[in-house]
Parts: structure tokens; sequence; C-alpha cells
């Protein structure tokens, strides 16, 4: 295994912030999903892994920089030469450290009960059993990787399907949940970092931002719109268009509707977790003809006359 460092391309006085964005962009250029058919690429990613395994755990940083570890996380043995010389140093029979690992006795003798364990545990604590010694620690779940996606409200209602690139290097579809809010976090399992020693990765929490819509306006599943009406159609009444998320469509107003009155358009909101969807409230605002209008003035003229007689 290489020096992580070198692997990641970072000097050895990097943050945590210069290491995790060297880890992206290589793992994003190495990532299988990218090189499917390249056998090099896949092992670059897989040793990319291991150097931010390394790297991005402080502790083990820690250890690596002091020369505790090797560039694969396992303890160095170092300083035994002169704990038995084996049978070409000094002539003594000496311990035999292969057997030792494995419960057995070597030329020293050692018996099955587990010496070599014990002595290992004792030289080396934590480092020995996280290496693979009895009563190791379950490997460390991958992390955890934060993402956002900004949807559409057509998106949101016709629950589409998008394309979404992860921190981890991964490109994933996701499909507009039911019922989804805007500012929800949905989790994505499996789709963070990768653990260590085969560990499960990490999972994606992702974000969902609304889109802003000049159409629109957001209460829970429900929407509001404003919907202009000319001056004859709110005094004759009659059909009128208003716009929903899936086109315009026909609704009757009485005759006289006033300005600020709301008519409910059942379903024409965002969809819900049920299958059911949220209502659209359309707010009436009456408008005047953009020229002037003789008739329409003199009418005017005349009402105010009559009104402040009566």
């Amino acid at each position: 295994m290489r020096n992580p460092y070198d692997v990641l391309g970072v000097s050895r006085s990097a943050d945590e912030a210069e290491i995790k964005k060297a880890f992206r962009k290589l793992a994003k250029a190495y990532h299988p999903d990218r090189n499917k058919n390249d056998a090099k690429a896949q092992d670059r990613f897989a040793e990319v892994n291991q150097a931010y395994e390394i790297l991005g755990d402080a502790k083990k940083r820690e250890q690596f920089d002091r020369g505790a570890i090797d560039g694969e996380g396992k303890p160095r043995f170092t300083g035994f030469e002169g704990f038995g010389g084996g049978a070409g140093r000094g002539g003594g029979a000496g311990f035999d450290f292969e057997s030792m690992a494995r419960g057995r006795g070597g030329a020293g003798g050692a018996g099955a009960g587990g010496f070599g364990e014990d002595i290992f545990s004792h030289l080396f604590g934590e480092a020995f059993r996280s290496a693979g010694g009895p009563g190791r620690a379950a490997p460390q779940k991958g992390e955890d990787v934060a993402a956002e996606l900004t949807v559409t409200l057509d998106q949101v209602a016709g629950e589409a399907k998008l394309r979404l690139n992860l921190p981890s290097g991964r490109e994933v579809d996701v499909v507009v949940p039911k019922g989804v809010v805007d500012g929800q976090v949905i989790r994505l399992r499996g789709l963070g970092y990768p653990g260590a020693h085969g560990a499960d990765p990490g999972d994606a929490l992702l974000t969902i931002r609304f889109a802003a819509d000049s159409r629109f306006q957001i209460e829970g599943s429900d929407l509001r719109t404003t919907a202009e009406v000319p001056l004859e159609d709110a005094i004759l009444g009659g059909p009128i268009r208003v716009q929903t998320l899936t086109g315009a469509v026909e609704m009757k107003i009485p005759a006289m509707t006033s300005s600020g009155r709301v008519f409910r358009l059942r379903g024409k909101g965002l969809p819900k977790k049920d299958g059911t969807r949220g209502d659209l409230m359309a707010t009436i605002a009456v408008t005047l003809p953009a020229n002037a209008d003789e008739a329409l003035t003199e009418f005017a003229r005349k009402r105010r006359a009559a009104t402040a007689t009566s």
C-alpha cells in the first residue's frame, strides 16, 4: 500500500477539508459506476478509499504519522530483535511469533492455551484486536453524505425521476416521492461513502428544496393562485380559465363576483402520501380594460351620480 498522502495527492500538513476534497474528486473519477470495464480504475478506487480511511480518521492519521500503523491501517511490528534470536542467532530457541499468533507454541514451547494471543494483546492492545484478534470491534460503517435536490412544482406533481450527483462520486436516479414537502430530508440507504474492511457503506441524506414558482404559493399539499377576470365576466358571470399544475382548466363563476373571492378546485394541488392530491385555491382579481372605454367611463359617471343622490 502506498503512502496515503501520495495516494490522495495531499501534503502532510493538509487539513481535514483538503483531504476530504481530494478524496471526493478521486472517488468520483475512479468510481466503478463510471469505469465498469476498467479493472485498473477499480483498483485505484479501492486504493483511494483505503487512503481516506486512514487520513479521514483523526486517530488513525495520528497513528500513521507516528509510524504506529501502515498505509493499510495495520500495526507496524518493530523492535523485537532482542526478544528471541532463533536458532541462527546466539543458538537459543527464541520465540516463534508466527506460531504464537495462531495460539500455538513455537520452539519456546508456548501451549495451545492462547499464549501467543495473550502476549500480542498485552503488547499491542487495541491495535492487535482491530487487526484481527478475538473481540475486535465491528468494521466501521461508511460516512454519511449530505446533498440537496431542488425540484420544481411540476416535477413534484409529476413524481419525476431526476439524476443526482452525490458528493461520494455516485450518480443515482431519484424519484420525487409522493407527499414530499419543502425542506424534507430523505435517507437513501447505502449511497454514502464506502465502509472500512467490507463494512456497510454510509447513507445519503437528501434534502428536498422546492424552487420558487411565480404562479403558485404552497400551503402543505394545497396551492394558491390568482385568477385574473375581466370586468364584464365578473359582472355577468360565466366560465373563466384557471392555470393549474396540469394545465389550464375551465371554472364557472357567478355574476357579480368581486375581487378577493376564493374558489376551491379540488384535487388540483400537490400529491399526498396516500395517493390523493391537495386542492388549488383560486383568488379572483377583477381587471379593467387596458385602454380607455368611453361607454364604461360614462356608465361609471352615471352610477356615481346615482349613488351620491340616493
